[in-house]
């Protein structure tokens, strides 16, 4: 009857128990956050570990020698754990005093015995944290619920690490200039939807989770590619986030480079001259680099050929940055911003310009508002493509679509709610937008759609001071103009004869009432 019971419960409810355990223990959400992180890693790290000992077991039997061979688990990108830190025996120890001491030292020597995890995982955090023993032992139990023996899930570790990325960005509630350390899943699949990432480097230069690198290994098993030919680069400037991007990574086994350590894209660039396939992004939003004690070198190659981007605003360093690092001769990116890059002026109106002359700009997609958990501002998906000429890709024939540039207005689309409001696209929703894209990629079947979409050339940009704004270009119907004045002014006149005759109606009545007991209603003192 118990494990019946078991089977019963749901496991949002697991997850959402996991939360409640430490709420207001620890005295801050991102403590919560990297407590039950750690754990969970420990958790799946585990049940990998000991999938690959029994089929150890069952290849070579039940020899030591063999089960204790690092390099038959790291063949197989299977961490080697010591007897200590492997999940059953934090288990069974749970509810020891010292359970936070067991914690840390597991931790630790997990990252001594698999250096590609050097720097992801909580050190001598739960020793020092402000958590009970018996909290630990509750949230230790709870994490050992979630198994596929329970939960038949085909990527059960992405869902509960997306799970938790998730609640904690919604309850973190981080300002706009902060960026985002996890941007929604929806944003992030419609984006490896466009730009196709099915072979090459995909590179991020402000990863925050890791979320835009998972999604590409996504979709390139959504559409029953090779993920052995995708390898991931990047780099996160904050310590907490960059940890928590390498233990996303490294809990679903894809290899990454995300640097030595965490660091500034702009001072200190961790992936110098490298050029890559792809570029998925989502830097801060109007970030001030003075504000952060940060600046561009000297003379930057990464600038060359266009005006210095301003400090005060990194929108734009940011785009240049990834235009340095695209393969010229067919890098694409798609990348996120806030809606004032597209108007911008001064020096960043003369690169935007430059931009649109150079024939970098494929796309600009607007975004609904309330799609992120720190900020309901609208912001614009860019698609930068180093080749709009005419060529075969992944099955289509594409048009040469040099000098035009496609916009797309999607502020309407905003009717699928998600948990606390917020707007998330469904698959139809994503599919609909690449048909969108693809079509005019190719020329087939694809039309300007008033107050969505619209093919403007560079001469139609340039006539609009090389905005990039889509209602500059998108047709909008004044529905005003399909109002029929003369019927509608008919309905308001019948409508206020109506309400006049009902007060004089209600009005007589009133003066009868008081007439009756001897008060009169509209005329001056009886005395």
């Amino acid at each position: 009857m118990a494990k019946a019971k078991e089977k019963q419960i749901s496991l949002e409810n697991i997850l959402m128990n996991c939360r409640n355990v430490l709420r207001g223990s620890i005295g801050g959400n991102e403590k919560n956050r990297d407590a039950v992180m750690g754990l969970v890693f420990l958790k799946f790290a585990g049940d990998k570990f000991e999938k690959r000992r029994e089929e150890i077991k069952k290849q070579y039997g039940d020899i030591p020698a063999f089960l204790e061979k690092e390099s038959f688990y790291l063949s197989e990108s299977v961490y080697f754990i010591n007897e200590n830190a492997r999940w059953d025996c934090i288990v069974k120890n749970a509810s020891k005093d010292d359970i936070a001491v067991i914690l840390d030292t597991a931790m630790r020597d997990i990252e001594d015995k698999n250096p590609p995890l050097k720097g992801a995982l909580p050190q001598n955090f739960y020793a020092s944290a402000n958590v009970r023993a018996g909290q630990l032992k509750g949230l230790i139990d709870e994490i050992n619920k979630i198994d596929e023996v329970h939960f038949a899930d085909k990527d059960l570790i992405g869902r509960v690490y997306e799970y938790f990325l998730q609640v904690f960005a919604i309850d973190s509630g981080a300002g706009a200039e902060k960026g985002e350390f996890y941007t929604p899943r929806s944003i992030v699949e419609l984006i490896a939807e466009l730009i196709e990432p099915y072979k090459g480097v995909v590179y991020d230069p402000c990863c925050g989770s890791g979320g835009m690198f998972v999604q590409s290994y996504k979709f390139v098993e959504r559409h029953k590619g090779n993920s052995l030919h995708i390898s991931v680069k990047g780099q996160e400037s904050n310590a907490d986030t960059w940890r928590l991007a390498k233990m996303n990574l490294a809990i679903r086994g894809i290899s990454h480079n995300l640097g030595a350590t965490n660091a500034s894209t702009f001072s200190n660039d961790q992936h110098k001259d490298i050029k890559v396939d792809f570029i998925m992004a989502n830097p801060p939003f109007n970030l001030n680099m003075k504000k952060a004690n940060d600046a561009y070198p000297a003379n930057d190659p990464r600038f060359r050929g266009y005006d210095i981007p301003p400090e005060s605003n990194a929108n734009y360093g940011w785009i240049l940055h990834m235009l340095s690092k695209l393969d010229t001769t067919n890098g694409i990116a798609g990348f996120l911003l806030a809606n004032g890059a597209l108007n911008a002026d001064s020096v960043e109106g003369k690169i935007r310009k430059q931009l649109v002359e150079n024939d970098k700009v494929e796309a600009i997609i607007v975004l609904p508002r309330e799609m992120f958990y720190s900020t309901d501002i609208s912001v614009t998906l860019w698609i930068l493509n180093n080749n709009k000429k005419t060529r075969a890709l992944n099955g289509r024939q594409l048009r040469n679509r040099e000098n035009e540039v496609l916009f797309i207005d999607l502020r309407t689309w905003n009717k699928n709610i998600y948990e606390k409001s917020f707007v998330q696209f469904n698959e139809e929703q994503i599919a609909g937008i690449k048909n969108i894209y693809t079509n005019w990629q190719t020329g087939e079947n694809y039309n300007d759609i008033p107050e969505l979409c619209k093919s403007a050339t560079k001469v139609e940009i340039a006539k609009q001071n090389y905005s990039l704004a889509p209602s500059k270009y998108i047709e909008f119907i004044d529905h005003d103009l399909e109002i029929d004045y003369d019927k509608e002014m008919k309905r308001v006149q019948t409508e206020m004869s109506d309400i006049i005759a009902k007060e004089k109606q209600s009005q007589k009545s009133l003066e009868a009432a008081f007439a009756g007991i001897g008060f009169k209603i509209g005329g001056g003192d009886d005395e």
